[in-house]
Formats: C-alpha cells, structure tokens, sequence
C-alpha cells in the first residue's frame, strides 16, 4: 500500500515538473510574438506592394498571397525555435492547414466585406493579423505542437493500419 502511495506521489511529482514553469510560458508567447511580428512584417510588406503601390489586384488575393507567405514563414521559425517540436512535421503542417481552411475564408470574405464598405484595405489587414496573432497562438500551443493530441492522432491511425 505504501509503494503504491509513493508511486502515484511520484506520478504527481514527475507531472508537476513536466509542466512549464510561468517564465517558460512567457518566454514561450514572446518568442512567439516577436516571429509573428517578423511574419507579420512580411505580410504587410508583400500585401502593400501588391494591393497600394502595384495596384495589380484587389484586396483579397493580395491579402491572401501575404497570408500564405506569412504562414509558411510564421511555421517554420515557430515550430523550430518557440516550440522545439521537431516530431511529426506532417501531422504539425497538417493541423496548421485545418486551422487556415477555417480562418482564411473567414477572413477573406469578412476582411473584403470590410474593406468592399469602404474600410482602409490596410487596416482591415492589420485586424486580420491580429485575429490571426491570437487565435493561431492558442491553436499551436494547445494542438499543433501539443504532444498528447499528435499522439492521441498518431494512435488513431495505427489503429486504422491494423484493419
């Protein structure tokens, strides 16, 4: 009885020091912040050549090239340096992709909805990026790079296998 209570007393322990500490946390969403920040850069810079000063497409496309190219740029650095999580590439792009099939066409239609009234185009951007900032911030951290969910998904699909 005595092993046992030390067992799951060691359980408790071992799974108070697997969670990050506050400052990791932190540490973990300014790194974050400051590679969206330079995604974010990309993004405002490639949306304003192609919409304000090219004036060779209309708001949307040019919103959608930037958000791609941000996105790749954002998934990259993210996934090497704010969440070390070099298992399972695939599934992690995989994931990303779900969420963007979800927030692109949000913002698109809203963000050109918006933009078609007679909003700034670049402001309307801006907003998106920050929906986006937040929303990917809570997707990443708590499914993408989360190592119970790819697991959970990993087992799904060996089970799948062995049908």
């Amino acid at each position: 009885m005595e092993n046992n209570i030390e067992q799951q007393n060691g359980k408790i322990e071992k799974n108070e020091q697997e969670k990050p500490s506050k400052k990791a946390e932190f540490i973990q969403f300014i790194k974050f912040l400051f590679f969206s920040l330079s995604a974010g850069i990309i993004q405002i810079l490639s949306f304003e050549l192609l919409y304000t000063w090219t004036k060779c497409l209309t708001w949307w496309p040019s919103y959608l090239i930037s958000i791609i190219l941000s996105v790749i740029w954002n998934f990259t650095f993210n996934r090497k340096f704010t969440f070390k999580s070099a298992n399972n590439v695939p599934i992690a792009m995989t994931l990303v992709i779900i969420y963007y099939c979800a927030f692109i066409p949000i913002s698109v239609f809203g963000g050109d909805a918006l933009e078609g009234s007679g909003w700034n185009g670049t402001l309307v951007t801006v907003l998106m990026m920050i929906l986006n900032f937040a929303t990917e911030f809570l997707w990443d951290k708590f499914i993408v790079f989360n190592d119970k969910v790819v697991n959970k998904i990993l087992h799904i699909f060996k089970k799948g296998e062995g049908r």
